[in-house]
């Protein structure tokens, strides 16, 4: 990423093809899932946090989206994950592989509501 990127459109924008439509995607489901979190560029990525917590965060690489939903989200969903490559906090849905959707709400509902109840 660019360090003079500061906007989280900027960042989007910067991609083109699949990387760009799943980023774009992915900003609308947790926009849906969490519409009073807090958006922004965070650590090189597009970040959310709610109520001052971290929510999710993702980015866009050469082939694949990178997701992070620590520090609990990966571990509740460790089985639904372990298909994908995956980092300490971090996993990759490849490009050339359908995005999982209806998996990546329900991380961000958990993560969502565990923000929540935490307060």
């Amino acid at each position: 990423m660019d360090k003079t990127t500061v906007s989280v459109d900027e960042y989007i924008n910067q991609f083109t093809g699949e990387a760009k439509i799943r980023l774009l995607q992915l900003r609308v489901l947790i926009k849906d899932e969490a519409p009073d979190a807090e958006e922004g560029i965070m650590y090189g990525l597009v970040g959310y946090k709610l109520r001052g917590k971290p929510l999710v965060y993702f980015g866009g690489f050469a082939h694949h989206i990178g997701f992070y939903a620590t520090p609990t989200g990966h571990e509740a969903f460790k089985q639904d994950l372990s298909k994908y490559k995956q980092g300490k906090g971090s996993v990759q849905f490849p490009l050339n592989e359908p995005l999982p959707i209806d998996l990546i709400r329900r991380i961000v509902q958990f993560r969502r509501d565990s923000a929540i109840e935490s307060t």
